[in-house]
């Protein structure tokens, strides 16, 4: 059997039925997703986003895939390393150009190396790495992998890293009253009259899914989305053109939650889905209204999920305030490979103290969990 690797930087070159027998259900890694990106110049040399996808094919059928990108800088990765380019930057080395393999700027846990088997994930790592190397570059970046990624890439060589998320997991709740009567009094009381406030306020929701979204719905949406970005003097990383191509392309993964006031929106969250969760993703508002940006991210899609029975809701990267709204900490992961023997001994010391920590960060929070204690345990 003939194995061969091979990079590209065109994903619409890949026959998106190849690719999608390997990537699985989650939105983040389907071809659609991808190429909206590629092809809307979200990504792109523009933007310090290279395209170089890793192939493995067996016999010349893709066996394996791992989308992968040359990047100038450290932006819209969600896993911090700054600090080891800076070092780098004051002993003489470049850090920049470095490979990563990840969703870009989507820090949603899942997988990263799109193969049947363990042995062909393993490949794909030890090639990846080898390719590092070959091409002098400073160092590989796995953001985000599934569990079964892990594995292969701690047996290729590479360094774990550790952070923290919340997520929501759904207990069989019957309701999204069963949900508020899990959590303990202080809690439940603080939604209710959050919840209250915003009804007070005039506010109501409207949810709407796949193609009941039209175009206007999406360029609301996109008007608040990208105001959250020039409020900061920052432009967005994502354009309209890449959620009208999702819209088009995968429309069933798209979920929108519109709040209302005077019969005109003015708050507006979208969200991925598949069959088993939600990825609460970008938000924007045009007024400002006391707990709105709470009750549009966060209740409202947790009211959803219950409604539809999925599993779990991701809310995103960082923010300790999710733990109030019933969402508890995981531990999320990255894997690094570092070219330079003496620099990866010192980030190997530096994360080992820095997964330490994170342990301690996590007892602590889950000793503040919000549920009751019988529903904590």
């Amino acid at each position: 059997m003939t194995i061969a690797f091979e990079l590209t930087d065109d994903l619409s070159s890949i026959p998106p039925n190849e690719w999608q027998a390997l990537s699985g259900q989650q939105p983040f890694t389907q071809h659609a997703f991808l190429l909206a990106l590629q092809s809307s110049a979200c990504i792109g040399p523009s933007t310090g986003w290279h395209g170089r996808h890793l192939l493995l094919r067996r016999d010349g059928r893709l066996a394996g895939a791992m989308p992968m990108y040359l990047k100038t800088h450290s932006q819209g990765e969600y896993v911090f390393d700054h600090g080891w380019a800076h070092a780098f930057e004051r002993h003489g080395l470049a850090y920049y150009p470095k490979l990563v393999s990840a969703i870009p700027f989507s820090p949603v846990p899942g997988p990263r190396l799109l193969a049947s088997t363990h042995e062909d994930r393993v490949l794909l790592a030890k090639y990846a790495a080898h390719l590092t190397r070959q091409q002098g570059l400073s160092s590989l970046h796995v953001l985000f992998p599934c569990e079964s990624d892990r594995q292969a890439l701690d047996e290729a060589g590479f360094m774990m890293r550790e952070d923290i998320q919340f997520h929501w997991q759904n207990q069989s709740y019957h309701d999204f009253e069963d949900f508020l009567s899990r959590l303990n009094q202080k809690t439940r009381k603080k939604l209710r009259q959050d919840s209250k406030k915003v009804a007070q306020a005039g506010v109501t929701f409207r949810w709407l899914e796949g193609k009941q979204i039209d175009q206007a719905d999406l360029a609301f949406f996109y008007h608040c989305y990208a105001d959250t970005y020039l409020v900061r003097g920052r432009h967005p990383y994502l354009n309209l053109d890449f959620f009208q191509r999702l819209l088009r392309d995968m429309p069933e993964a798209l979920f929108i939650v519109q709040a209302w006031r005077n019969e005109k929106p003015i708050a507006c969250a979208l969200s991925l889905r598949d069959k088993q969760t939600l990825y609460g993703r970008y938000w924007g508002s045009t007024e400002f209204v006391p707990g709105l940006h709470f009750e549009t991210c966060y209740m409202q899609a947790i009211a959803y999920c219950i409604s539809q029975g999925l599993l779990r809701f991701e809310g995103g990267a960082q923010g300790e305030h999710k733990l109030s709204r019933g969402m508890m900490p995981i531990r999320t992961h990255s894997a690094h490979w570092i070219a330079h023997p003496a620099y990866a001994k010192a980030i190997q010391d530096f994360l080992q103290r820095e997964t330490t920590a994170v342990g301690q960060y996590m007892n602590a929070l889950q000793e503040h969990s919000p549920f009751r204690r019988a529903d904590a345990d």
